[in-house]
């Protein structure tokens, strides 16, 4: 817990003012004698307490005299520091499994740090990683060649052409499918290869550059350059053409359609679907492919096109997609276009976190296993399962209690919590990790060997019963969050450490912060978006009109409370009411569940608790971050998620001796509540 920044005063300058002020009563003695000495003023009492002013202030104190406002678009927060501490934790283990491992996958994790560190053995191996992909490129011979080509290529984790990923059945929440899905582009949108626009066209010709660079190092003559970069450009902006805006793709039902896989080999001759299939080891018998115009395109340019063009497209897709895990003519080939040019880094990040992005990336899962045995004690792992099902029965008796919902509604919201699953650590259900030794002469060939792996397992996803096979979040993340589709909440092991829970803490704080998360995350199964999915995991609305209204007119008197609150770190700028309205009620059902769910569990003194809320969302915004999230950002800022749910708490008034009407305590008729 925080030390007041009363008691941590030295005392050194405590003893000097007093010495000054013994001088002073001596030296004027004489003066003094001779007059009745002065009443001591009574200082004035403050209109309203400090705690009631601003909460997240007089919280916060010490840590944001630690930390100035930061400049531009920078930010730091309680929650970022948890994350790099997250990250430092995993480089800790690495560096362990490489010098010391314990079993089979610590072995290979050492192995793959080890491999990514030794920038000399890195340099020394060149391309050698890609060498058998670029060899299997150039066997091409013919148009019916291309398709195993591609399948291969997906089968090490580097899609081409089109994409293919492991899903949410959407008529059967139960279940995964495949989705074929519109990709093979080198650029994010497809709009970079269609637009005419001066900006466009100048990252279109930068990208050329780059293309070229890849393929001067992939092995293509001085002589071919020029014809392989223009073939490259013209396969991938013919893809363009045929693909959707990037605004259609978000919605996932309008790219949901269900496909017998019986059929694709004959329908889609030229891409070979169904022999696709077999490679990727998916043997379900439906897939999702809901633009079939697009795949009929391409299954005619597989045919149509000449093989040449379609060999430099696939040796351009294998170079850039490795290309930050070979030597450094590449890594700097790719930064200067990915990096520079699309993400505008200036300079790319050390190298041992290129290495640690690349483990997350190909062999996140493996980490994720041992970081949890690591650093998730048995005794926070069992507190944060008591807390979550406290919090579970305050949701429960909030269910019951609220009303604003109708009774048909509450049986089936006590139904959908009844079913809920909680998963704290790491997923139930753990992944084979027989893997082909990795060893530590090839950073490039190790990135391989684990996308090769975590590809395999994606697609092991696929059938029934496989829908809560794996977490979309890694446990080394920090991360607390509801599945909507499966209906259960996920607690990474990262996240189970100060400020979310600290086993050392106070028992209420534990309830003030990871209890409040719960709340929030456990509240959107039953707000306005867990209404589209109902207690036996079917899309449908199990709302009344009447719940709907109850519900939107307590959220609207949330915007209006916190489109009022200025913007931090902006003039002239509020809190956008509308855009952050959905959290706002998340975090005010989080506070008012977990402080019913702390006060069920026994007596406890209320300050730790709403200190623990405040410590969670302490932040620093430079100016430029401040203006993007106001512009953008669904969550209000640290300073009003801490000081908005708790104006409506009366058992923080009572805290904090907080009048009616003090700033951070509305009167009672503005109170808000939903579950009380």
């Amino acid at each position: 817990m925080r030390t007041s920044a009363m008691l941590r005063q030295r005392p050194a300058p405590v003893f000097a003012a007093l010495a000054v002020a013994l001088i002073a009563a001596v030296a004027a003695s004489s003066a003094d004698a001779q007059r009745k000495p002065a009443k001591p003023k009574t200082p004035k009492a403050p209109a309203v307490e400090p705690a009631c002013e601003d909460f997240y202030s007089f919280v916060n104190a010490d840590w944001l005299a630690l930390n100035p406002v930061p400049t531009g678009n920078s930010n730091v927060s309680a929650l970022s520091q948890l994350q790099l501490r997250a990250q430092q934790q995993q480089r800790d283990l690495l560096d362990a499994a490489m010098q010391a491992p314990t079993g089979n996958v610590q072995k290979l994790l050492g192995d793959f740090w080890a491999s990514g560190l030794d920038e000399a053995a890195v340099e020394r191996d060149g391309a050698n990683a890609i060498a058998p992909l670029l060899s299997r490129i150039d066997a091409i011979r013919r148009g019916r060649d291309v398709a195993p080509a591609i399948a291969a290529l997906h089968q090490v984790g580097i899609p081409v052409v089109f994409n293919f990923t492991a899903d949410v059945d959407l008529t059967d929440l139960d279940r995964h499918v495949g989705y074929f899905g519109q990709g093979g582009l080198g650029l994010p949108d497809p709009a970079y290869y269609t637009r005419t626009d001066a900006d466009t066209r100048a990252i279109l010709a930068r990208y050329r550059t780059y293309v070229e660079k890849i393929l001067t190092l992939t092995g293509v003559p001085a002589a071919q350059l020029a014809a392989a970069s223009q073939a490259v450009i013209d396969l991938e902006t013919r893809i363009a053409q045929s693909s959707k805006p990037l605004v259609q793709m978000r919605d996932p039902r309008a790219n949901y359609a269900a496909t017998p896989t019986s059929a694709l080999g004959k329908q889609y001759r030229g891409l070979q679907l169904g022999d696709f299939l077999k490679a990727q080891g998916v043997t379900d018998d439906t897939v999702s492919l809901a633009d079939p115009a697009l795949f009929a395109y391409l299954d005619s340019l597989v045919g149509g096109l000449p093989v040449q063009q379609w060999k430099s497209y696939l040796r351009w897709r294998v170079g850039d997609a490795m290309a930050p895990y070979l030597s450094r003519s590449y890594r700097d080939a790719e930064h200067e276009f990915r990096g520079r040019v699309l993400r505008g880094d200036i300079t790319p990040p050390p190298r041992w976190q290129q290495v640690l992005n690349a483990i997350n990336l190909a062999a996140g899962p493996m980490l994720g296993r041992e970081y949890a045995a690591r650093y998730l004690p048995g005794p926070t792992r069992s507190r944060a399962g008591v807390v979550a099902e406290h919090m579970r029965e305050a949701l429960r008796r909030g269910i019951d209690a609220n009303t604003w919902m109708t009774e048909p509604t509450k049986a089936e919201a006590r139904s959908k919590l009844r079913n809920l699953k909680v998963e704290i650590g790491t997923p139930r259900r753990d992944l084979d990790y027989t893997v082909q030794p990795m060893g530590r002469g090839s950073f490039g060939g190790n990135m391989l060997i684990a996308s090769t792996w975590r590809h395999g397992q994606e697609m092991r996803r696929i059938g029934r019963g496989n829908a809560d096979r794996r977490w979309d979040v890694l446990p080394q993340e920090p991360a607390l969050a509801y599945d909507l589709a499966h209906n259960r909440l996920v607690v990474t092991a990262a996240v189970l450490q100060a400020p979310v829970l600290d086993i050392n803490a106070d028992p209420a704080a534990h309830y003030g912060s990871f209890g409040a998360l719960v709340g929030h995350e456990l509240s959107h199964g039953f707000d306005n978006k867990g209404r589209a999915i109902d207690a036996r995991q079917q899309l449908r609305d199990w709302w009344t009109p009447a719940d709907a209204a109850g519900w939107d007119a307590r959220a609207m008197r949330v915007v209006g409370q916190y489109g009022a609150y200025p913007y931090p770190g902006q003039t002239g700028i509020s809190v956008n009411g509308r855009q952050t309205r959905d959290e706002n009620v998340a975090d005010l059902a989080g506070v008012e569940l977990a402080l019913d769910a702390m006060q069920a569990a026994g007596p406890a003194a209320p300050q730790p608790f709403f200190q623990s809320w405040a410590k969670l969302w302490v932040q620093r915004l430079g100016v430029d971050a401040a203006a993007e999230q106001a512009a953008i950002d669904v969550h209000a800022p640290g300073q009003w998620r801490t000081n908005g749910p708790l104006a409506h708490q009366p058992g923080f008034g009572q805290a904090y001796a907080c009048k009616d009407g003090a700033p951070r305590q509305r009167p009672i008729g503005e109170r808000v509540s939903f579950w009380r």
